[in-house]
């Protein structure tokens, strides 16, 4: 697809992306789907690369670039791998972005050079077992404590949690304040009290890994505390918005990968004497692939580009992020059906799209918490 509204600095930073992506993670991506291991190699040879710090300003360790090169970095590697992707995503987009966005100097300093390096990897902690849409009811408490806090209970569903050095961690501070008691911890893998679990098994996005964390009594300093006590998770309300973004970013380089391989198989499969793509069911559906996702990659597009001009982009980011997920389960869908049996085969690309898909409409608000927003921002 060709967008002339890209500059040149983008269409090389994309460019040069895609044939990483292409060399490095599309030749492996069907393999550690199936072993279910996430290449924990690949943060630090994007931290050499700087793409790790492509939103992030150089001081802290960042590359200096926007959302807009943000989008674009989700979009391809998502192309090659959306569970490579969520991985980076979860790193950069919560983990490190919240330290960024919230963390004091010192907090910045110790923190983002590594970790936007790839020396040391991030997870952010907010799920829990009675804890997804509705964010009250988060129960992990923490307790203060002469001069630490005293962290308790447990996260759920948590991306890059079985090998992250780091974790933002959400927790109640003042349950009786609801959101306005709820603060953010930076938690070491390492601090006494910490437990992963082995990684869960999942229908889709295989070779990402994802855990439960557990905390017992686990003591943090003070000064691991992410903002201002009660009030961090609702400051850090602002980075899980930028994160629509990024997982509309992954909707649409997933979908585009569903859409190539529906065209290299129906145009090598023949049927009644002429390839598959000759039928006009096919054609039209492919037709309509390609302008669904086309439509997704402008409404990214243009909420980034709102957020680098510093403008409002929450109703941007949500209309974004609701319809180019939903495209891309749509497209995936599709590109299955044309695939026919081959397409069910374990070894064939278009179930793995398919299986992958589906977690994009439910992480970073659903897409009825989309609508919602939406619609409260027209009025209704």
């Amino acid at each position: 697809m060709i967008d002339p509204t890209l500059t040149p600095e983008e269409i090389q930073f994309r460019d040069t992306v895609r044939a990483f992506v292409e060399k490095e993670i599309t030749p492996n991506a069907a393999r550690w789907d199936i072993e279910e291991k996430y290449p924990q190699e690949l943060f630090q040879k994007l931290g050499e690369l700087g793409w790790l710090g492509a939103a992030f300003p150089e001081e802290v360790g960042g590359s200096g670039g926007g959302s807009v090169l943000y989008a674009l970095l989700c979009a391809e590697l998502s192309r090659g791998s959306a569970a490579i992707a969520l991985g980076i995503y979860v790193h950069t987009a919560l983990a490190s972005a919240a330290v960024f966005h919230l963390g004091s100097d010192e907090q910045k300093q110790h923190w983002l050079p590594d970790a936007l390096a790839g020396k040391k990897v991030g997870c952010w902690g907010y799920a829990e077992p009675g804890a997804g849409a509705d964010i009250s009811c988060v129960s992990t408490r923490a307790v203060k404590d002469g001069d630490d806090y005293i962290l308790n209970g447990s996260k759920l569903y948590i991306t890059n949690s079985p090998f992250a050095d780091f974790m933002i961690i959400v927790a109640s501070t003042e349950p009786e304040k609801g959101l306005k008691g709820m603060s953010l911890f930076i938690v070491e893998r390492d601090m006494k009290g910490v437990s992963v679990s082995a990684p869960f098994k999942k229908l889709g996005m295989g070779a990402s890994e994802m855990a439960e964390i557990v905390f017992d009594d686990c003591r943090i300093p003070a000064a691991n505390l992410l903002g201002p006590e009660n009030f961090g998770f609702l400051q850090a309300l602002k980075v899980l918005t930028l994160g629509r973004i990024a997982s509309a970013a992954f909707g649409v380089g997933l979908g585009r990968s569903a859409m190539e391989e529906s065209i290299s198989y129906t145009n090598q499969r023949m049927q009644g004497g002429k390839p598959v793509s000759r039928h006009q069911f096919v054609r039209f559906t492919l037709a309509d692939m390609a302008t669904k996702l086309e439509a997704a990659w402008q409404l990214t597009l243009h909420a980034a580009r709102l957020v680098d001009a510093e403008a409002p982009y929450d109703r941007e980011a949500s209309m974004a992020k609701l319809f180019a997920t939903e495209t891309a389960t749509w497209t995936c869908e599709r590109a299955l059906h044309l695939c026919g049996a081959q397409g069910y085969m374990r070894e064939s690309n278009a179930q793995r799209f398919y299986r992958d898909c589906k977690v994009l409409e439910l992480g970073e608000g659903t897409s009825e918490i989309q609508r919602e927003t939406i619609a409260r921002m027209l009025g209704v």
